[in-house]
């Protein structure tokens, strides 16, 4: 991380591979003396991750979008959202693998475009979006096959699944789904948030739960805990597991490869792998290594909002969370099946709240007061409409049953939220505007409490 930062302002990328090879050479030299290996090794890092981000920043600085009006042909890679004069898609260039937001003008037309369609346009690119007029585009009408030529192998398939997900929300419409049933579906579950309105925005926001509406691990763990639920012999998990694995990347490309999502997957992959390894529970050496690989394959995903507060909470789950856990003794919760898992619960909550609240508070300038009681209500919501779903899905002569059932799963989940943003008194605190320093010194006070506690536990 402290080399993406030095990276993206200083430093030309002969300079860092350079410094690359002199702290590779004091790593070899240093091997006699662990301790002074272990510095160079993380110079190595350091000077690896300033290097990734150099050269992509060089590579930025060499783009230029031409002057003037110009023609191209793309694909769209999203899903249309209506805009109140336009209608905002993802365009991919043909040929070179650009991405270009536009906004098309809003008529009969623009408003039947689909993911995978093929566009023709003149317009003018400005740092990557432009404005389409009425009778400046035309959408080439061609077999999914010849739309996507020019595309390389990789965006084929990503445009495959897309169009998948674009059926599967149509079969949500099929359901009977109202505006409402439908915006928390495709935002919950194939990660849509086209269709959310700012009242129901608003009401996840004030209830704390706006992280259940962006698919990320919450999602993606209940997917696995669906997938890993019948107990299986070692050998028969050396199979299984790897499959799941599969299923879980496979889910990644039908959202389109979001960022939070292919961190979540980057997370549960190497659960995995640490559950066949007989390691069935995450580290921080664990998390550490998920977040290196995330960040050497896009190094700007450090200044993402969803990077940072996932790695604070789950850093926080794991250092935190057992602090937490330890106030009630374990031989108590043996026999009681519900209280402990509602313990757990608690713990967790509390724990991703103590590493997510300063971050939050700067960011979005709002903290929610009743988080404890929107997670009782959202985490389990969201299994069972995401079960729900799968079911729904999959068992097609009996869907209406279970499609009834998924609509009702989801009106009392959105009744329950409205109830806590507008029936709780002050539902959050709103109007925070901490600077950088002092979010950074609460993170310094938290990390100093945690230090004083450890410290405390093992004099006891």
């Amino acid at each position: 991380m402290a080399g993406i930062v030095i990276g993206d302002s200083l430093g030309s990328v002969s300079a860092w591979w350079s410094a690359l090879g002199l702290a590779v050479v004091v790593c070899l030299l240093t091997r006699r003396w662990p301790l002074w290996q272990s510095v160079a090794i993380l110079l190595c890092m350091a000077t690896l991750g300033g290097l990734r981000q150099s050269t992509i920043r060089h590579q930025h600085d060499t783009v230029a979008w031409p002057d003037g009006y110009v023609a191209y042909e793309g694909v769209i890679t999203s899903e249309p959202a209506e805009k109140p004069k336009t209608v905002a898609v993802d365009l991919l260039i043909a040929g070179d693998g650009r991405r270009v937001k536009c906004y098309i003008a809003k008529d009969e037309a623009s408003r039947r475009l689909g993911v995978g369609d093929r566009l023709k346009i003149c317009s003018r690119i400005t740092s990557g979006r432009t404005y389409v007029r009425q009778g400046d585009w035309q959408r080439q009408d061609r077999s999914p096959q010849a739309s996507w030529e020019g595309l390389s192998m990789m965006e084929r398939l990503k445009l495959r699944f897309l169009c998948y997900r674009h059926r599967l929300l149509e079969r949500y419409r099929q359901m009977g789904a109202n505006d409402e049933q439908y915006a928390v579906l495709a935002a919950m579950t194939l990660g849509d948030k086209s269709a959310m309105t700012k009242e129901l925005k608003d009401i996840y926001a004030a209830s704390g739960a706006s992280h259940v509406l962006a698919l990320s691990g919450l999602h993606l763990g209940i997917i696995y805990m669906l997938l890993t639920i019948v107990p299986m012999g070692r050998r028969l998990r050396r199979v299984t597991l790897p499959l799941t694995v599969v299923a879980i990347w496979a889910f990644v490309l039908l959202v389109g490869m979001p960022l939070s999502v292919v961190r979540a997957a980057v997370m549960i992959s190497t659960y995995a792998l640490l559950s066949l390894a007989n390691h069935g529970r995450m580290s921080l050496n664990a998390l550490a290594l998920a977040a290196i690989i995330i960040l050497m394959v896009s190094p700007d995903s450090l200044w993402n909002v969803g990077f940072q507060l996932s790695f604070a909470a789950m850093t926080a789950i794991l250092m935190v969370q057992p602090l937490i856990e330890g106030i009630i003794a374990p031989a108590y919760l043996f026999d009681k099946i519900l209280l402990r898992w509602a313990w757990g619960l608690a713990t967790v909550s509390l724990a991703a709240q103590v590493g997510t609240a300063p971050l939050v508070a700067y960011y979005f300038g709002r903290l929610p007061v009743y988080f404890l009681l929107t997670n009782f209500i959202v985490i389990p919501g969201a299994t069972v409409i995401i079960w729900l779903v799968l079911v729904a899905l999959l068992t097609i002569p009996y869907t209406s049953f279970f499609s009834g059932a998924l609509l009702t799963a989801v009106d009392w989940l959105n009744a329950a939220l409205a109830f806590v943003a507008g029936r709780l008194p002050c539902p959050s605190i709103d109007g925070l505007k901490p600077s950088t320093l002092q979010t950074t010194m609460v993170y310094v006070v938290i990390v100093a409490l945690y230090l004083i506690v450890v410290r405390y536990d093992k004099h006891l």
